[in-house]
Protein backbone atom coordinates (compact mmCIF):
# COMPACT_ATOMS: atom_id res chain seq x y z
CA UNK A 1 0.00 0.00 0.00
CA UNK A 2 1.33 3.31 -1.18
CA UNK A 3 1.97 6.21 1.37
CA UNK A 4 -0.76 8.46 -0.45
CA UNK A 5 -3.05 5.64 1.00
CA UNK A 6 -2.21 3.91 3.87
CA UNK A 7 -4.22 4.42 6.45
CA UNK A 8 -2.92 6.53 9.47
CA UNK A 9 -2.32 5.46 12.90
CA UNK A 10 -3.25 7.84 15.62
CA UNK A 11 -1.95 7.65 18.74
CA UNK A 12 -3.19 9.14 22.14
CA UNK A 13 -1.03 10.31 25.10
CA UNK A 14 -3.91 10.56 27.47
CA UNK A 15 -2.08 12.20 30.76
CA UNK A 16 1.77 12.30 30.60
CA UNK A 17 3.22 13.22 33.98
CA UNK A 18 2.94 16.83 33.64
CA UNK A 19 -0.42 18.67 32.73
CA UNK A 20 -2.70 18.74 35.92
CA UNK A 21 -6.36 19.91 36.15
CA UNK A 22 -4.99 23.42 36.87
CA UNK A 23 -3.91 23.95 33.27
CA UNK A 24 -7.46 21.86 31.73
CA UNK A 25 -10.12 20.31 34.17
CA UNK A 26 -10.25 17.82 31.39
CA UNK A 27 -6.88 16.37 32.08
CA UNK A 28 -7.96 12.48 33.12
CA UNK A 29 -5.35 11.91 36.22
CA UNK A 30 -7.40 9.01 38.46
CA UNK A 31 -6.99 5.09 36.48
CA UNK A 32 -10.84 5.65 36.32
CA UNK A 33 -10.85 9.35 34.37
CA UNK A 34 -7.81 7.65 32.42
CA UNK A 35 -10.32 4.42 31.32
CA UNK A 36 -13.20 6.98 30.26
CA UNK A 37 -10.92 9.38 28.46
CA UNK A 38 -9.30 6.79 26.29
CA UNK A 39 -12.62 5.30 25.67
CA UNK A 40 -14.07 8.10 24.36
CA UNK A 41 -10.53 8.80 22.38
CA UNK A 42 -10.91 4.91 20.92
CA UNK A 43 -14.58 5.98 19.95
CA UNK A 44 -13.11 8.82 18.15
CA UNK A 45 -10.33 7.33 16.26
CA UNK A 46 -7.19 6.92 18.36
CA UNK A 47 -6.07 2.80 17.90
CA UNK A 48 -3.30 3.07 20.59
CA UNK A 49 -2.89 4.79 23.69
CA UNK A 50 0.11 5.95 25.36
CA UNK A 51 -0.23 5.69 29.00
CA UNK A 52 1.07 6.96 32.15
CA UNK A 53 -0.05 6.44 35.60
CA UNK A 54 0.12 9.20 39.11
CA UNK A 55 0.13 8.76 42.44
CA UNK A 56 -2.61 9.49 44.70
CA UNK A 57 -1.85 13.13 45.00
CA UNK A 58 -1.63 13.51 40.91
CA UNK A 59 1.95 13.07 40.83
CA UNK A 60 3.96 10.77 38.54
CA UNK A 61 4.93 7.16 39.16
CA UNK A 62 6.09 4.02 37.46
CA UNK A 63 4.01 1.62 40.08
CA UNK A 64 3.32 -1.47 38.09
CA UNK A 65 0.36 -2.09 40.01
CA UNK A 66 -1.19 1.53 38.89
CA UNK A 67 -0.05 0.34 35.63
CA UNK A 68 -2.05 -3.15 35.88
CA UNK A 69 -5.74 -1.66 36.79
CA UNK A 70 -4.76 0.94 34.37
CA UNK A 71 -3.79 -1.92 31.18
CA UNK A 72 -6.91 -3.79 32.99
CA UNK A 73 -9.67 -1.48 32.54
CA UNK A 74 -8.45 -0.51 28.90
CA UNK A 75 -8.47 -3.98 27.69
CA UNK A 76 -11.87 -4.25 29.09
CA UNK A 77 -13.38 -0.72 28.20
CA UNK A 78 -11.72 -0.31 24.62
CA UNK A 79 -11.01 -3.85 23.13
CA UNK A 80 -8.31 -4.49 20.83
CA UNK A 81 -6.79 -0.56 21.32
CA UNK A 82 -2.92 -0.96 21.49
CA UNK A 83 -1.53 -0.21 24.97
CA UNK A 84 1.69 1.33 24.93
CA UNK A 85 3.12 2.46 28.78
CA UNK A 86 5.34 5.04 29.44
CA UNK A 87 9.43 3.83 30.40
CA UNK A 88 9.81 7.88 30.57
CA UNK A 89 11.96 9.32 32.72
CA UNK A 90 9.58 11.98 34.72
CA UNK A 91 7.94 8.90 36.63
CA UNK A 92 11.03 7.39 38.03
CA UNK A 93 14.44 6.95 38.29
CA UNK A 94 16.78 3.92 37.31
CA UNK A 95 14.98 0.19 36.36
CA UNK A 96 12.31 1.66 38.22
CA UNK A 97 11.19 2.83 34.80
CA UNK A 98 11.02 -0.64 33.79
CA UNK A 99 9.07 -1.79 36.46
CA UNK A 100 5.51 -2.32 34.16
CA UNK A 101 7.36 -4.58 31.49
CA UNK A 102 6.11 -7.83 33.24
CA UNK A 103 2.81 -6.98 32.51
CA UNK A 104 3.39 -7.61 28.34
CA UNK A 105 1.58 -4.72 27.40
CA UNK A 106 1.22 -4.23 23.31
CA UNK A 107 4.19 -1.97 23.12
CA UNK A 108 6.27 0.71 25.67
CA UNK A 109 8.07 3.70 24.85
CA UNK A 110 11.65 3.88 24.66
CA UNK A 111 14.18 6.75 24.76
CA UNK A 112 17.48 5.56 23.43
CA UNK A 113 19.34 8.62 24.12
CA UNK A 114 19.19 11.60 26.65
CA UNK A 115 18.82 15.20 25.54
CA UNK A 116 17.52 18.72 27.56
CA UNK A 117 14.22 19.07 28.71
CA UNK A 118 12.89 22.58 29.89
CA UNK A 119 14.14 22.86 33.49
CA UNK A 120 16.30 19.34 33.21
CA UNK A 121 18.61 16.66 31.41
CA UNK A 122 16.48 13.86 30.55
CA UNK A 123 18.76 11.48 31.11
CA UNK A 124 18.71 7.85 29.57
CA UNK A 125 21.90 6.15 29.96
CA UNK A 126 23.55 3.29 27.56
CA UNK A 127 23.00 0.78 30.12
CA UNK A 128 19.29 1.32 31.46
CA UNK A 129 18.57 1.73 27.34
CA UNK A 130 19.84 -1.89 26.96
CA UNK A 131 18.19 -2.93 30.07
CA UNK A 132 14.74 -1.33 28.64
CA UNK A 133 15.62 -2.98 25.48
CA UNK A 134 16.63 -6.32 27.08
CA UNK A 135 12.83 -6.71 28.74
CA UNK A 136 11.08 -5.65 25.43
CA UNK A 137 12.41 -8.21 24.08
CA UNK A 138 12.00 -10.65 26.86
CA UNK A 139 8.47 -9.93 27.20
CA UNK A 140 7.69 -9.36 23.67
CA UNK A 141 7.09 -5.98 23.78
CA UNK A 142 7.44 -3.75 20.75
CA UNK A 143 9.11 -0.77 21.48
CA UNK A 144 8.05 3.11 20.41
CA UNK A 145 11.36 4.53 19.75
CA UNK A 146 11.22 8.39 20.82
CA UNK A 147 13.43 10.14 18.90
CA UNK A 148 14.17 13.69 20.54
CA UNK A 149 17.30 14.27 18.83
CA UNK A 150 18.48 13.02 15.52
CA UNK A 151 21.37 11.10 17.26
CA UNK A 152 18.68 8.97 18.31
CA UNK A 153 17.21 7.79 15.29
CA UNK A 154 20.63 6.37 14.61
CA UNK A 155 21.34 4.70 17.97
CA UNK A 156 18.07 2.73 16.82
CA UNK A 157 18.64 1.20 14.15
CA UNK A 158 22.17 0.48 14.99
CA UNK A 159 20.61 -1.22 17.84
CA UNK A 160 18.11 -3.15 15.57
CA UNK A 161 21.75 -4.09 13.61
CA UNK A 162 23.30 -5.49 16.41
CA UNK A 163 20.09 -7.13 17.82
CA UNK A 164 19.15 -5.00 20.88
CA UNK A 165 16.12 -3.95 19.20
CA UNK A 166 13.88 -6.30 16.77
CA UNK A 167 12.64 -4.83 13.84
CA UNK A 168 11.26 -3.62 11.75
CA UNK A 169 11.51 0.26 14.08
CA UNK A 170 8.87 1.89 14.63
CA UNK A 171 10.13 5.58 15.61
CA UNK A 172 7.93 8.88 16.89
CA UNK A 173 10.15 12.14 16.12
CA UNK A 174 8.94 14.35 18.53
CA UNK A 175 9.40 18.07 18.70
CA UNK A 176 8.79 21.07 19.93
CA UNK A 177 10.16 20.01 23.53
CA UNK A 178 11.85 23.60 25.01
CA UNK A 179 15.60 22.89 25.01
CA UNK A 180 15.25 20.01 22.45
CA UNK A 181 14.20 20.05 18.82
CA UNK A 182 11.95 22.87 17.60
CA UNK A 183 9.03 22.51 15.27
CA UNK A 184 10.89 22.63 11.97
CA UNK A 185 9.15 21.24 9.06
CA UNK A 186 12.88 21.22 7.34
CA UNK A 187 14.20 19.21 10.09
CA UNK A 188 10.94 16.72 10.42
CA UNK A 189 12.26 16.18 6.34
CA UNK A 190 15.83 15.29 7.36
CA UNK A 191 14.29 13.00 10.07
CA UNK A 192 12.14 10.97 7.52
CA UNK A 193 14.88 10.85 4.98
CA UNK A 194 17.82 9.32 7.33
CA UNK A 195 14.90 6.82 9.03
CA UNK A 196 14.47 5.79 5.65
CA UNK A 197 18.04 5.25 4.32
CA UNK A 198 18.97 3.43 7.55
CA UNK A 199 15.65 1.27 8.19
CA UNK A 200 13.50 1.68 4.71
CA UNK A 201 11.15 -0.78 6.48
CA UNK A 202 10.53 1.57 9.71
CA UNK A 203 7.17 3.15 10.62
CA UNK A 204 7.55 6.34 12.01
CA UNK A 205 5.07 8.75 13.43
CA UNK A 206 5.44 12.63 14.83
CA UNK A 207 4.53 14.66 17.89
CA UNK A 208 4.42 17.86 18.57
CA UNK A 209 4.63 19.78 22.18
CA UNK A 210 2.08 22.10 23.12
CA UNK A 211 1.06 24.44 19.84
CA UNK A 212 3.15 22.62 17.61
CA UNK A 213 0.60 19.23 17.92
CA UNK A 214 -1.70 20.43 15.56
CA UNK A 215 1.46 21.17 13.26
CA UNK A 216 2.85 18.25 13.63
CA UNK A 217 -0.16 16.67 12.78
CA UNK A 218 -0.42 18.33 9.47
CA UNK A 219 2.85 17.27 8.49
CA UNK A 220 3.58 13.98 9.24
CA UNK A 221 -0.18 12.86 7.66
CA UNK A 222 0.48 14.91 4.54
CA UNK A 223 3.66 13.08 4.41
CA UNK A 224 2.21 9.48 4.95
CA UNK A 225 3.31 8.91 8.71
CA UNK A 226 1.30 8.22 11.91
CA UNK A 227 0.75 10.90 14.25
CA UNK A 228 0.13 11.56 18.08
CA UNK A 229 -2.06 13.69 19.85
CA UNK A 230 -3.54 14.17 23.48
CA UNK A 231 -3.87 15.93 26.89
CA UNK A 232 -0.32 15.00 27.42
CA UNK A 233 1.35 17.18 24.65
CA UNK A 234 -0.99 19.87 24.41
CA UNK A 235 -4.41 20.68 26.60
CA UNK A 236 -5.76 23.15 24.27
CA UNK A 237 -7.31 23.24 20.79
CA UNK A 238 -6.16 26.76 20.06
CA UNK A 239 -4.36 29.50 22.02
CA UNK A 240 -8.09 30.75 23.54
CA UNK A 241 -9.10 27.38 23.91
CA UNK A 242 -9.12 24.36 26.21
CA UNK A 243 -9.46 21.33 24.44
CA UNK A 244 -12.63 19.46 26.67
CA UNK A 245 -11.35 16.13 26.05
CA UNK A 246 -8.52 13.86 24.63
CA UNK A 247 -11.23 12.97 22.16
CA UNK A 248 -11.64 16.00 20.79
CA UNK A 249 -8.05 16.00 19.88
CA UNK A 250 -8.30 12.86 18.14
CA UNK A 251 -11.12 14.13 16.44
CA UNK A 252 -8.94 16.94 14.67
CA UNK A 253 -6.08 14.43 13.61
CA UNK A 254 -8.98 12.94 12.40
CA UNK A 255 -10.42 15.84 10.10
CA UNK A 256 -6.62 16.63 8.96
CA UNK A 257 -6.38 12.45 7.60
CA UNK A 258 -10.18 13.30 5.77
CA UNK A 259 -8.71 16.41 4.21
CA UNK A 260 -5.33 14.49 2.86
CA UNK A 261 -7.86 11.35 1.80
CA UNK A 262 -6.08 9.03 4.76
CA UNK A 263 -8.05 7.22 6.22
CA UNK A 264 -8.02 6.50 10.07
CA UNK A 265 -6.32 3.01 10.71
CA UNK A 266 -8.50 0.65 12.16
CA UNK A 267 -7.15 -1.05 15.43
CA UNK A 268 -7.02 -4.19 13.63
CA UNK A 269 -5.33 -2.48 10.79
CA UNK A 270 -2.77 -0.67 13.20
CA UNK A 271 -2.14 -4.33 14.81
CA UNK A 272 -1.23 -5.15 11.44
CA UNK A 273 0.91 -2.36 10.33
CA UNK A 274 2.74 -2.74 13.53
CA UNK A 275 3.36 -6.45 13.51
CA UNK A 276 1.21 -7.23 16.91
CA UNK A 277 -0.20 -9.66 18.17
CA UNK A 278 -3.64 -9.95 17.02
CA UNK A 279 -6.54 -10.30 20.28
CA UNK A 280 -9.74 -11.59 19.96
CA UNK A 281 -12.87 -9.01 21.15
Amino acid sequence: MSPAVQPCIICVAITGSVPTKTNNPAVPITIAEQIESTHEAFEAGASIAHCHVRDDEGRPTSDPERFARLKEGLERHCPGMIVQLSTGGRSGAGRERGGMLPLKPDMASLSVGSNNFPTRVYENPPDLVDWLACEMLAHDIKPEIEAFDLSHIVQATRMTTDGRLRGPLYVQFVMGVKNAMPADEAILDIYIATLQRLAPDALWCAAGIGPAQALLNEWAIARGGHTRTGMEDNVRLDRDTLAPSNAALVRRAAEICERHRRPVATWQQARQMLGLRDVAV
